[in-house]
């Protein structure tokens, strides 16, 4: 009878024992096995899941605009006033629904290349107005032509032909022909061959954006898509903040810190962004890129929204801006396991340096320079309700099942061994007194 009692206990304690160990040998192998399967499909290659929608997302993806519409043209043309600015805003469009192009993989880095087509529809019912709508603006051409053309003889050229055209420091533009084009007034009355066609992102439809170099994953999943280089250029970082619930599934944001838009002095990394160009003040100055070797030597900058990060320097002859993270900031939003990005935020500022000069009339009477902005964007795409549910259940509800069964394994197991042997141990007590 105590022989049956104690071998039963012994049975008890043994079954525990396994469940224990099979709950603990299930923690690594069973996320190995996920991972394996995982990876198999989020790999950025022909035949799986993740390159069929890499290829052609099915993610709406939107970019908003808000103009900087200048309040007092006059005064600051007449007195080198400050600036004073009123954003409208939005106006949406959407963007990269066009296939990728020139997929080409590189097995030695594990990098994938490509071309994203480049197309916009503009949304009605998510803009405050119209593409027809009116915005007091830089004048892009009179304001590139003193750095395009530093010299004296040139400048006094094209300060007749500014006169003739009726140009002036600022103009007034329509949405579509700020965004993506019109036909110069003052460049049309060239002599010399010169593209009359002026517009922020003019080329744009049926042109390509790259070459962009992204991470297929092959190497590691954490780094699907990751843009390695854009054009071979070093890639702005974005770097953790927090952990973010998105519909259901957790993931990790990152966001793009203040440090990557910091000057030379504060972080050497950012020395290639000084040039003689910049109004720097000896390099110290920072919350600006100076873009002008991209932009064929006119004179564009780019930063953060309502220059946010940027030194106070950088905004004190522009009135109108109020920074602040929650607006203005660029984040994304990526899922550990896979790696995939499923919800991001691109904000970025247009702005253009301009600096007074002898010889354009239009610009003479300036007594400083403005780096002024032109308009801010926000490039956000977040996945649809049902991608989500389908991802839920295909891998965040399987991670989690398995992790449950992982904990219930683990821990009837070792209550089952803990309580077992006690029992075993009293017996044992009991039969030798």
């Amino acid at each position: 009878m105590g022989c049956d009692r104690n071998c039963g206990l012994i049975t008890g304690a043994v079954i525990g024992a396994v469940l224990a160990v099979f709950g603990g040998i299930l923690m690594p192998v069973g996320d190995m096995l996920i991972q394996k399967t995982i990876k198999k499909e989020v790999v950025l290659e022909e035949g799986t899941i993740a390159f069929k929608n890499w290829v052609k997302t099915g993610t709406e993806i939107y970019r908003q605009f808000w103009i900087f519409d200048v309040q007092n043209p006059q005064e600051v043309m007449m007195n080198s006033s400050n600036i004073q600015v009123k954003q409208r805003g939005p106006y949406t469009y959407r963007v990269r629904f066009l296939a990728k192009e020139n997929i080409t993989q590189d097995p030695k880095d594990n990098t994938v290349s490509f071309l994203q087509p480049n197309g916009a529809i503009f949304e009605p019912s998510l803009s405050v107005g119209t593409e027809a709508d009116n915005f007091t603006v830089l004048n892009l051409a009179v304001a590139a032509a003193s750095h395009i053309y530093p010299n004296p003889f040139v400048q006094v050229v094209l300060n007749s032909l500014i006169n003739k055209s009726k140009s002036s420091m600022f103009q007034v533009r329509t949405l579509r022909e700020l965004l993506w084009g019109y036909t110069d007034p003052f460049l049309s009355l060239a002599p010399y061959p010169v593209s009359t066609r002026v517009g922020m992102f003019y080329p744009y439809n049926n042109t390509a954006d790259g070459v962009y170099k992204v991470f297929n994953g092959k190497d590691s999943i954490s780094k699907v898509a990751i843009i390695d280089t854009y054009k071979g250029k070093r890639s702005i970082y974005a770097v953790f903040e927090s952990d973010v619930n998105l519909k259901g599934i957790p993931v990790y944001r990152f966001v793009l810190p203040s440090k990557a838009f910091a000057s030379p002095v504060q972080n050497p990394d950012n020395h290639c962004f000084c040039t003689e160009k910049i109004i720097s003040k000896n390099c110290t100055s920072y919350g600006v890129l100076d873009i002008s070797k991209c932009k064929e030597g006119k004179p564009v900058y780019i930063s953060l929204p309502h220059f946010l990060y940027a030194s106070p320097d950088v905004s004190e002859t522009i009135d109108g801006l109020n920074p602040n993270e929650e607006e203005h900031r660029t984040y994304l939003d990526i899922e550990p396991i896979t790696g995939f990005t499923l919800q991001f935020a691109k904000r970025l500022q247009v702005n253009l340096l301009v600096k007074p000069s002898n010889k354009i009339q239009v610009l003479k009477r300036l007594k400083r320079n403005y780096i002024v902005p032109i308009l801010w964007l926000n490039e956000t795409g977040t996945i649809g309700d049902e991608k989500a549910k389908m991802f839920r259940s295909q891998v965040t509800g399987k991670i989690n099942l398995l992790g449950l069964i992982e904990m219930i394994l683990l821990s009837v197991g070792v209550v089952m061994f803990v309580a077992f042997m006690i029992s075993y141990c009293a017996c044992r007590s009991k039969t030798i007194k």
